[in-house]
């Protein structure tokens, strides 16, 4: 790499500056170009050609003092700063390229409203403007009304522009390329008539512009080039609507936008169309090709084979990207036919049947995951040579794989057979490699020992053993695949014992050994590590305080081990980008670190199932993103943490088994515990009255949520927590977000329950039981109509069960035992499916289930209601009809248990699916073709 001095100024030494031209494009110089540098001293310049070189933290103010300059090109060189207003003073500029990708904020090129009227108004002989990447956030739109009108390329894209475009740059008379890709907040209309233009490139993707595409393609018949993903169209977007004038289109994009039904082949009968993009939308339609033609005739089928729609299909489509859609049925023939297809993305559809064979060998990437597709791996697959990307994960194929077939694909970068059926055998591969291999995902594929042909994949990046049946220790040399490249590591959910001394990866992102047989301690990866799983193994010993040097983790998961010894005071301030630490389930002993710094964004905190003591660290309430908190079932020795209650994002509390002690007391906040969902101070010593201004307070649990099923957590991570369901402990390994408990039981709290926990409506279950609690049951828990159960058994209540808890078809476990309520007992819905030991204890209680009938039949009788007879014995789960009206409880019972049960459990396929996309886009930087913007 050559250096500025050497480069640039070796370049103009000795000239007498009357240099008129000078390139230096893809010339490899680097470093910083001061503003006393030789080259400024070329006052003649014409042309100047810096593009594709690295001057990171050189400022781009000097370029303006080449007053003959025609051609100024600076694009991608990482010049930074304001550009200066004397460039709009270059009145001979043809071409000024000064587009500048950085991925750093404080590294960009800015240009004011001042500068920009310049250009548009001073450079009349303008015909290139390439500007993308410039940050315009300052610039109003209305800048660009006096360009030029022999512009014929005006490039914008990613310039965070915003406001309304004007609609006269549509109309310039030479303009053939228009990119606006990017400026997420920029408005306007295209033209809606008399639009006569020689476009044949215009890029409006992810912007607002609101868009007649059928006007479009009929007005512009020179287009090439259209790009219109994540737009904004007029009118409805149920069907595309394209004019048939788009006969010289060479490249379509509209994916991300919501067009549906059946795709119009017919209106896409373009010879010269070769890269098509349809990704997600909600199309449900695909064709089946008859004849052999160079367009080959088609007819739209849906999934009952009803014939739909004719048309022609293009045979030249060298892109073809149908992802995240609704299609079905069988994969069409034509898909496997066409001749000079080299990538094809059909996942996230609903095909079925068989993979056919592919008839044509230019295809390098091929994307068929996450449909319904079965049977085994045709064998054209393993003679597609120039195969770069194989991803068929998440199907029901089956058959023996013998990896020796994949020997002749030397050019395979990615390969994911991840969820499916198959067995994947590598007994007779060991003497053959795939040399760029970068990503290995078999997830689930049955496999009993490691690859050994990994031995030699240095570029490995991303792998992923996890769900199959690899047993024994880790060898040592899998600890060192890929020692410099490697990003993503899971082999979690096989049967590895033995000991892990250390890893050697030196750029690791993720690791995952989660769920295996793992003894000894606990060794830490390397400092670039993001996410650490190491949960449901054998581990023990202390946790060292080199965790604390993993200074960019995100996520630590280390429960359900044997860890020990006292938690490193570090633990709560060494990284800055940490949001989960699950630490439950180990035997730490000691007091919980007391430094949460302010600015931390930890947003699960988990160490439940400890042997912690000591009080709670008020830093905890420098945590301003928490909503998880769990410290149940320690030590910890305190009053209630009052101070919490300014936490605007908690939703679940779990302080359940301390010896926390004392009155909760009043908010000392004006909206305390805003979105407070599940509380459990069960099993302390909290005395005094129920909370009565908290539970008045508590406005996440007074609105009813939608049915729609979601579940905490992040992208990477499902939150999980244990909790006490109608009687018995539940560890949930996904929360949803309408799950609202409140759980007070076996405390010393005294007094009467408040008539405000019937304004609570959002409640699934209410626990009191095993307090001091007086008085009535209140009437107003019938509104409660969300309520599945009720334990308030083993208090000092009295007075008679009120009739309206009858109308609460919901509830599905009911515990009034050991109180002194007399009278009847409520019948009807959910009321006579209860047993007798729900009433047990009360000896003035009579009516059915009691052998005790009521004397004149005085039991009050609540509206009838049509019941179906149903039976709920003990704590068991029955199916009842109950619910949201009557039957939605049923599926949203068993939708809580999400139990750490089995060997395969969706929260890791899921994370471990995002983080591994995350890691191979990364690697991958683009998949075909040139940039588009």
């Amino acid at each position: 790499m050559k250096t500025v001095a050497n480069g640039v100024v070796s370049h103009v030494k000795g000239v007498t500056g009357h240099v008129s031209g000078l390139n230096l494009s893809y010339g490899g110089l680097q470093g910083i170009l001061h503003s006393n540098s030789s080259l400024f001293s070329l006052g003649h310049l014409k042309m100047l050609d810096l593009s594709f070189n690295d001057f990171m933290g050189s400022s781009i103010f000097k370029f303006g003092g080449f007053v003959s300059m025609t051609h100024l090109h600076l694009t991608d060189s990482h010049f930074t700063g304001k550009i200066p207003s004397e460039i709009s003073q270059l009145s001979k500029l043809v071409s000024l390229e000064l587009s500048s990708y950085s991925s750093r904020p404080y590294e960009k090129t800015t240009i004011d409203m001042l500068t920009m009227k310049g250009i548009a108004q001073n450079l009349t002989s303008l015909r290139v403007l390439s500007l993308q990447f410039v940050d315009m956030s300052s610039v109003v739109p209305d800048s660009f009304l006096n360009l030029s009108s022999s512009l014929t390329s005006l490039w914008l894209s990613f310039c965070n522009l915003r406001g309304k475009f004007p609609e006269t740059v549509f109309h310039l008379p030479n303009l053939e390329e228009l990119k606006l890709f990017g400026n997420t907040n920029l408005t306007g209309y295209t033209p809606k008539s008399n639009w006569s233009s020689p476009l044949n490139y215009l890029g409006l993707s992810e912007t607002k512009i609101s868009i007649d595409l059928h006007f479009l393609t009929s007005s512009l018949k020179s287009l090439r080039y259209l790009y219109l993903q994540k737009c904004n169209f007029a009118g409805s977007r149920l069907h595309l609507e394209l004019s048939d004038n788009l006969t010289q289109l060479m490249s379509l994009d509209l994916s991300g936008n919501s067009f549906g039904g059946q795709i119009p082949w017919s209106l896409l009968n373009l010879e010269h169309l070769h890269y098509l993009d349809l990704s997600s939308n909600i199309f449900v339609g695909l064709p089946e090709i008859h004849g052999n033609s160079t367009k080959a005739s088609s007819t739209l089928h849906d999934s009952s084979k009803k014939q739909l729609v004719g048309g022609s299909i293009p045979m030249g489509l060298t892109f073809l990207s149908l992802y995240n859609n609704l299609l079905s049925g069988t994969i069409p023939s034509l898909v496997y036919s066409l001749p000079s297809l080299e990538y094809l993305h059909l996942g996230n559809n609903e095909f079925t049947g068989n993979i056919k064979d592919f008839q044509s060998l230019s295809l390098s990437y091929l994307y068929l995951n996450n449909n319904k597709l079965h049977g085994m791996i045709p064998s054209s697959i393993y003679g597609l040579v120039k195969l770069s990307d194989l991803y068929i994960a998440s199907n029901n194929l089956s058959g023996v794989v013998k990896f020796e077939k994949f020997q002749n694909l030397q050019s395979l970068i990615h390969l994911d057979l991840s969820y499916n059926r198959l067995t994947v055998s590598f007994q007779n591969f060991s003497n053959y490699t795939l040399p760029k291999l970068s990503s290995l995902h078999m997830s689930g594929c049955k496999i009993t020992q490691f690859p050994h042909f990994l031995r030699t994949s240095t570029q490995l990046r991303s792998l992923d053993l996890s769900n199959n049946q690899i047993q024994g220790n880790v060898p040592t040399w899998v600890l060192d695949v890929g020692r410099n490249s490697l990003s993503y590591f899971n082999l979690s959910h096989n049967f590895l014992t033995g000991t892990i001394e250390q890893f050697l990866w030196k750029n690791i992102e993720v690791v995952d050994l989660s769920s295996n047989l793992l003894e000894g301690k606990l060794p830490i990866p390397s400092p670039s590590t993001n996410f650490f799983f190491m949960w449901n193994n054998q581990l023990t010993g202390a946790l060292p305080s080199s965790i604390c040097n993993l200074t960019s983790v995100e996520v630590i998961d280390l429960s359900n081990n044997g860890l020990s010894d006292r938690i490193p005071q570090c633990i709560g301030n060494f990284s800055q980008d940490l949001s989960v630490l699950d630490l439950h389930m180990n035997q730490f002993r000691g007091k919980i670190p007391s430094i949460f710094p302010k600015g931390n964004i930890l947003r699960n905190l988990n160490i439940h199932g400890n042997q912690l003591e000591g009080t709670l660290p008020q830093s905890l309430v420098n945590c301003r993103k928490m909503e998880v908190l769990d410290l149940g079932d320690n030590k910890i020795n305190d009053t209630f943490p009052n101070w919490l209650e300014s936490l605007p994002e908690l939703q679940v509390l779990i302080l359940r088994s301390n010896r926390l002690y004392g009155p909760i007391g009043s908010p000392e906040t004006s909206f305390p515990f805003r979105k407070l969902r599940i509380i459990d101070l069960s099993f302390n010593q909290f005395g005094g009255p129920l909370p009565t201004k908290y539970f008045q307070k508590l406005v996440a649990m007074k609105s009813v949520q939608d049915d729609e099923l979601k579940y905490m957590g992040e992208l990477y991570y499902t939150d999980k927590v244990t909790v006490v369901m109608k009687g018995l402990y539940f560890e949930l390994i996904k929360i949803q977000t309408m799950f609202t408990t409140i759980d007070f039981s076996n405390n010393v709290f005294t007094g009467k329950i408040p008539a405000v926990i019937g304004e609570l409506k959002s409640l699934k279950g209410l626990n009191f039981s095993s307090n001091k609690l007086k008085g009535p049951i209140p009437s107003a828990f019938c509104n409660l109509t969300n309520m599945e159960w009720l334990d308030i058994s083993s208090n000092m209540l009295s007075g008679e069960i009120p009739w309206q808890l009858a109308d609460l078809t919901s509830l599905a476990k009911l515990n009034l035992s050991g109180n002194q309520l007399v009278g009847p007992i409520p019948s009807g819905n959910q009321f006579d499916t209860f047993e007798n030991d729900s009433y047990s204890g009360n000896s003035g209680l009579c009516g059915y289930p009691l052998s005790k009938t009521c004397i004149n039949d005085e039991a009050p009788q609540p509206p009838l209601f049509d019941q179906q007879d149903g039976d709920l014995n003990g704590f068991d789960w029955k199916i009842v009809w109950m619910g949201y009206g009557c039957g939605m409880v049923i599926g949203l019972s068993v939708g809580y248990i999400v139990l750490s049960v089995g060997k395969v459990d969706r929260r890791v396929r899921v994370m471990g699916r995002e983080i591994r996309s995350r890691i191979v886009r990364r690697a991958k930087k683009a998949s075909v073709g040139t940039r588009k913007w």
